[in-house]
């Protein structure tokens, strides 16, 4: 495979070089983080910043949470995939880190009029950019173990741009309201790379036996879930304020538990046997926090957080179980990761409930609060109404719009996330089947050897306890014959390893 050799150096060292460039030219220090600011050079009593105050101080812990999500949770979640544990881990790792960078000059880019002329980068700044990373993980969820690093790193620079246009569209122009992102991260991500996958479809990706787990990878998956379970209280509230925070870490966190519970509950009954399924207690436990992330600041009251995240938990369970089979032979759409069980269904079920949310919002409920967290909703600019509000609290000029009318601007943009998605993933997968991608074929597919340098060259051993036999689409695995041939068997894997 000397062909392939130098591809993807030349294609990062490429990338590398422009973003070099292009934060010389267009990045710079935001003033809470930069020496020369004025506010910086004057001491607190004469109008200078406050140490304290810094906003690094305020965001840095729970961004440590959502940095920990993306290159642990999403990594490790991956790793189910019984040849593919290095792909999972290693390529998560790759495109996380491409990814920070192109998502923090396309965000820059798409506000320039704003920023003029420079993008002032600071910690929230950051943890947006995790954001986006998270949609292009979602996405190549859909895609694992289908497509090259070459291609995943394209896909990764398109997605990016069209993730960005309907981030600017939902969020600047609609003024739609989604504090965990479960429309423009979950959504958008999933519905992005089902139609990538859908693309690229061919009959030998259906007919792999290599896709599969065994005992060990459904641990090493394990390890992501419990990273994302316990942190995603933090993604859904890091970027909002004060109480708002607080409500949205509260409205997450039982979300979670009551997802988990009736995952397993779930899982046990639409088993013949009523046993429980792994791949639904991975994926399916989490699709809570991505439920209630657009309502999660709203007053939407413990008892609504636990329906939202049950409601989940059974649409996820239900989506592995049947949806997922029906669309891989029915609709020639293969999903790896099940992106659309965890992301997407329960994306559009966030979508449908921040809707609701906002339909019955109002000031009885939120008391002025309500401008603050639909700020389209504040009174237009030098009327009465504002200058009353601000009297008591602080809030910027709105649109005016009532309830009913944000909640339209929901729905619009649920749409629009769904019709950029699909727009864009169809446009990508035509540009990665072009034949000098490197897309794996028949056995290359599920498989880390054709990318990776593997131990003692590319010897896969049986684990003693199951043999490798699992797929997402089969749950059973067959039991090893116990003794002296199971022990050999364990003897050489330690040998190997």
């Amino acid at each position: 495979m000397s062909w392939m050799r130098g591809k993807l150096t030349a294609l990062l060292l490429f990338f590398q070089v422009v973003f070099i460039v292009l934060f010389a030219i267009f990045v710079d220090y935001d003033d809470s983080a930069n020496a020369k600011a004025t506010v910086n050079n004057l001491d607190v009593r004469l109008g200078g910043a406050n140490p304290l105050d810094n906003p690094v101080a305020r965001y840095y812990p729970m961004f440590q949470d959502v940095h920990v999500m993306i290159f642990i949770g999403f990594g490790f979640l991956m790793t189910f995939l019984k040849r593919y544990g290095y792909g999972s881990v290693g390529l998560n790792f790759l495109v996380a880190s491409f990814v920070i960078q192109w998502a923090i000059l396309m965000s820059g880019f798409v506000h320039m009029a704003e920023n003029k002329g420079t993008i002032h980068l600071d910690i929230k700044g950051m943890l947006a950019a995790d954001f986006a990373a998270a949609a292009i993980l979602i996405s190549f969820g859909a895609v694992l173990g289908k497509i090259s690093p070459v291609q995943l790193t394209i896909m990764a620079f398109v997605e990016i741009a069209f993730f960005s246009v309907n981030e600017y569209i939902g969020v600047t122009l609609f003024k739609a309201v989604d504090v965990g992102g479960s429309m423009f991260v979950h959504t958008f991500g999933a519905y992005f790379g089902l139609t990538v996958s859908r693309v690229l479809w061919r009959k030998d990706i259906e007919e792999s036996e290599k896709e599969g787990t065994n005992y060990h990878s459904d641990l090493f998956s394990m390890i992501g879930t419990i990273f994302l379970w316990l942190y995603w209280p933090s993604f859904n509230a890091a970027l909002a304020p004060g109480d708002d925070q607080h409500r949205a870490v509260i409205n997450t966190y039982l979300a979670l538990a009551a997802c988990c519970v009736i995952t397993f509950a779930i899982s046990s009954v639409v088993d013949s046997k009523g046993k429980i399924s792994m791949v639904h207690i991975q994926n399916a436990t989490l699709a809570g926090g991505v439920a209630v992330g657009t309502s999660a600041d709203m007053m939407i009251h413990p008892w609504g957080a636990l329906v939202i995240g049950t409601t989940a938990g059974i649409l996820s369970t239900i989506g592995f179980t049947y949806i997922t089979p029906f669309l891989t032979s029915k609709a020639a759409v293969h999903d790896t990761c099940g992106v659309n069980n965890l992301h997407g269904m329960p994306g559009i079920l966030a979508a449908i409930a921040g809707a609701i949310a906002a339909a019955v919002a109002s000031v009885d409920m939120y008391g002025n609060s309500l401008y603050q967290i639909f700020p389209a909703r504040a009174p237009l600019d030098n009327t009465t109404d504002l200058l009353a509000i601000n009297s008591m609290l602080s809030v910027s000029a709105g649109d005016g719009r009532s309830s009913g009318e944000q909640a339209g601007y929901q729905i619009a943009a649920l749409a629009t996330t769904l019709g950029m998605a699909i727009i864009g993933g169809i446009l990508t997968g035509f540009i990665l089947r072009i034949p000098f991608l490197d897309q794996p074929k028949d056995d290359a597919l599920f498989e880390d050897d054709k990318f990776w340098n593997l131990p003692n060259g590319n010897s896969f051993v049986a684990v003693p306890m199951y043999e490798a036999n699992i797929t997402q689409g089969n749950m059973e695995a067959t039991p090893q014959k116990p003794g002296k041939e199971a022990e050999a068997e364990a003897g050489a894997m330690d040998t190997k390893f």
